[in-house]
């Protein structure tokens, strides 16, 4: 099993910044992708962006050039910088692990709320 940790989560007006912080303990193996997707009321979850373990990243259209994902391998964390936030960035953001064969693994979530 793998445990993920989220912290970082707050209200921060529009155009302010957040980071938020996963990290992950227990059966780590690598390679991994660790990532973080969000959730707003009345919507499904939806990628937000996604690094593997050799550094390769990936974003949704509507952070790109705003949010920077990057991690930690030796502390098992992964950051989310977000800047320039606007209200439609309001959600809850969860931390995924996907440890391959070992399995698929979710955080707690954090709320985001981004005030205009």
């Amino acid at each position: 099993q793998v445990q993920l940790v989220e912290s970082g989560g707050g209200l921060v007006q529009a155009g302010g910044s957040l980071r938020l912080s996963c990290a992950a303990s227990g059966r780590i193996v690598s390679p991994n992708t660790m990532g973080w997707y969000r959730q707003a009321p009345g919507k499904q979850r939806e990628l937000v962006a996604h690094i593997t373990s050799g550094g390769v990243t990936n974003y949704a259209d509507s952070v790109k050039g705003r949010f920077t994902i990057s991690r930690d391998n030796a502390k098992n964390t992964v950051y989310l910088q977000m800047n320039s936030l606007k209200s439609e960035d309001t959600a809850v953001y969860y931390c995924r692990a996907n440890m391959g064969r070992v399995g698929d693994f979710w955080g707690q979530g954090t709320q985001v709320t981004v005030s205009s």
